[in-house]
């Protein structure tokens, strides 16, 4: 199996369309966490009212709610694009049956198709905490402000709980290319889903009928948001409100992680490749 793995890494290594996927996410968390915010924040002006976005939300004691802060939404959405691509790919290019005749089982191959998606979204994961780290840091400086890191622990569960929402919505992207066959397809709908229904649902329905309310405290899109809202990402980015408490939210959100991967695993195996 790690010879799978190993081949399967070094094939998302040398595509660009990873590294894009990944620069975008930095840029991303770069622009909405601190520039804008900081643009703002010169520029004399406070933001929407009640909103939490001034200074002291882009100073390094809350860097690792500002870096996991996207992950609910969009750089979830990135996450299920990659998940796409490293398992849809081998539709459009119809390479699964030169993989299968090598050798690996389906089980197997899927495997590494999990743990190469699970390294990425790591990487993903550390990048946005590293600039994060460093964007907060330069304000810091640059505005005379102490610089106060969170402790070992509250980073550690920050990239955890970041890795674990960006994983599952990965996760979700793999299930659907094994789903729909394809990566198009798979990549328009998992988007409309992640960054339109679910925002529709919880800024148009919820508030005006209370069974939608409850309903998406279940769903994956609430509890990742929040999750990381109860590790300190900001109420003002889409997708992030605590609607549950923190235990639920980890639970449901690696019960779906788990749902995913397993169902996508079994209809590889259990269907024809073409």
């Amino acid at each position: 199996m790690w010879g799978n793995v190993r081949a399967e890494l070094a094939k998302q290594v040398r595509r660009p369309a990873a590294w894009l996927l990944l620069a975008i996410g930095v840029l991303l968390s770069l622009t909405f966490a601190y520039l804008i915010p900081y643009a703002g924040y010169a520029g004399g002006t406070s933001g929407p009212p009640n909103s939490d976005r001034g200074l002291a939300a882009m100073v390094p004691d809350a860097f690792v709610g500002n870096a996991i802060g996207g992950t609910p939404v969009f750089v979830g959405a990135l996450a299920l694009i990659f998940g796409v691509l490293v398992t849809g790919s081998e539709y459009a290019w119809e390479t699964w049956k030169t993989v299968f005749a090598q050798g690996p089982s389906r089980w197997s191959a899927y495997a590494a198709k999990l743990v190469t998606v699970a390294a990425g979204s790591l990487v993903l994961v550390g990048a946005l905490v590293c600039v994060s780290a460093a964007a907060s840091a330069l304000v810091a400086v640059v505005e005379d402000q102490p610089l106060h890191w969170p402790s070992a622990t509250d980073i550690a569960l920050g990239v955890g709980a970041g890795w674990l929402v960006t994983m599952m919505w990965a996760a979700f992207g793999v299930l659907l290319a094994v789903l729909l066959r394809s990566v198009a397809l798979p990549v328009g709908l998992g988007l409309v889903w992640l960054l339109a229904i679910q925002n529709l649902l919880a800024a148009i329905a919820a508030p005006l009928l209370d069974w939608v309310a409850e309903l998406q405290k279940g769903l994956p899109g609430p509890n990742a948001g929040s999750l990381v809202a109860t590790l300190g990402a900001s109420s003002d980015t889409p997708g992030v409100a605590e609607l549950v408490g923190s235990g639920q939210a980890t639970l449901v959100v690696t019960a779906y992680l788990l749902a995913f991967t397993m169902v996508g695993g079994w209809l590889l195996h259990r269907r024809d490749i073409g």
